[in-house]
């Protein structure tokens, strides 16, 4: 599967690649291995999604939030390695914040795991975990952060 013919064949476009908001890399490769920074529901350098899930957010919201995060993921390793590149996607850590009887996480997470596999097909399998936080930069509701295993 081409990741970039699936972007169009989905109608999506990856943003525009982000710069971090302080004193690290986006993306940093250690032997085979690439991390990536924590990515938010920015647009082209526009925040969006904020609040709390369960308060001033629905559960779709998340999921659409979690979508760009992903796109977000993507767009970092198309800028900085290049989809042909990986063998595939390793892990996400997925972070939210919520009000206090909101419960749908799992239903979040699948914002990026889905657009994860349709993207980059059996590449975008992968492992998560998810963690609840009390606040979140910019009062984002979610983060993403992942890793890809890169060809030798």
């Amino acid at each position: 599967m081409n990741p970039i013919e699936n972007l169009v064949k989905y109608n999506l476009e990856l943003p525009e690649v982000s710069t971090p908001g302080g004193s690290y890399v986006s993306v940093n490769t250690r032997g085979n291995i690439a991390y990536i920074a924590i990515q938010f529901p920015i647009k082209n350098e526009t925040y969006l999604f904020q609040g709390r899930l369960g308060n001033e957010l629905t559960t779709q919201e998340g999921y659409e939030a979690m979508e760009l995060c992903a796109l977000n993921v993507l767009a970092q390793i198309n800028a900085k390695i290049g989809f042909d590149n990986i063998v595939g996607l390793n892990e996400i850590d997925v972070y939210f914040q919520s009000g206090e009887d909101w419960d749908e996480s799992p239903i979040v997470a699948n914002g990026a795991s889905d657009l994860f596999v349709k993207i980059l097909g059996s590449k975008g399998t992968h492992s998560r975990a998810i963690f609840g936080v009390d606040k979140l930069p910019r009062n984002f509701c979610v983060g993403l952060k992942a890793s890809f295993t890169l060809i030798k």
